[in-house]
């Protein structure tokens, strides 16, 4: 799904975070990158999604050479970044109209992705619906809690029936329960559609439970690649146990290990 080629980036005037570096990321597979601040985990996040291109060497997305945002990558970041004007409703319709506006000429939205009036809508509510806020569908962002906001951000890109989801620290402003909770609710969401996801995240118990695979980054210049396997991910009757925790304290001593 994911090829990542002979990578190397710097941004102008600093040291290069990435150099000759290669990554593979199987279809349906759920990755997680961890790593210190300004290792190169959201750049490297950004690269995939298109929204920066390396100095050397290529990313691949199923096959085609990334040069640009692709129309079939969702990406979910910290901030919401819905419309303050907009309604819940209104706010996760907004790619859908995007793509209206355009049509499907493969740069905005897929070829295949036309949708008739009445089936966006029902996209839309279906996945109100499933994430829990339908019936705040007339409320503006002002009248939402941080948790219905990014409800509000992940609806808005879940209707757009991505094949692959970024998602950057995307539940790192929000409380401790509620960010479980939505930990929980995008870990089904993977279990039933198997979309490839990948989380960038600092926090270490996220990335447990989001990441089949974790990607540790580290200061630096990434080079190769360290990667962890975790068969613990998305389970939350494990969340609380032994393992877990085990799982979490050795990739805390990963990273004090690393430069």
């Amino acid at each position: 799904m994911i090829e990542v080629v002979d990578l190397t980036f710097a941004y102008s005037g600093h040291e290069r975070l990435f150099e000759h570096f290669s990554l593979d990321v199987g279809q349906g597979e759920s990755w997680a990158i961890i790593g210190p601040s300004g290792c190169g985990k959201s750049t490297l996040l950004y690269l995939l999604a298109g929204l920066k291109r390396p100095s050397q060497g290529r990313v691949l997305i199923a096959g085609e050479t990334i040069t640009r945002p692709r129309p079939r990558t969702g990406l979910i970041l910290q901030d919401h970044g819905l419309l303050p004007w907009a309604t819940v409703s209104q706010n996760a319709r907004l790619g859908l109209a995007i793509r209206e506006l355009y049509g499907p000429d493969g740069r905005h939205a897929p070829v295949d992705g036309k949708l008739e009036p009445k089936d966006a809508d029902r996209q839309v509510e279906t996945w109100l619906n499933w994430l829990g806020i339908a019936e705040l569908k007339d409320k503006f962002p002002s009248q939402l809690s941080r948790g219905q906001r990014q409800r509000t951000a992940i609806a808005r890109t879940l209707v757009l029936k991505p094949d692959l989801l970024l998602m950057d620290e995307p539940f790192s402003a929000l409380d401790a329960p509620i960010r479980v909770e939505l930990q929980t609710v995008m870990a089904e969401f993977h279990r039933q559609s198997q979309l490839t996801s990948v989380t960038v995240t600092h926090d270490i118990e996220e990335a447990v439970f989001m990441g089949r695979k974790v990607l540790v980054l580290r200061h630096g210049c990434n080079r190769g690649t360290e990667i962890v396997d975790n068969d613990l991910a998305g389970r939350s009757d494990e969340r609380n146990r032994p393992a877990f925790y085990k799982r979490c304290n050795d990739l805390h001593k990963l990273l004090e290990r690393r430069p």
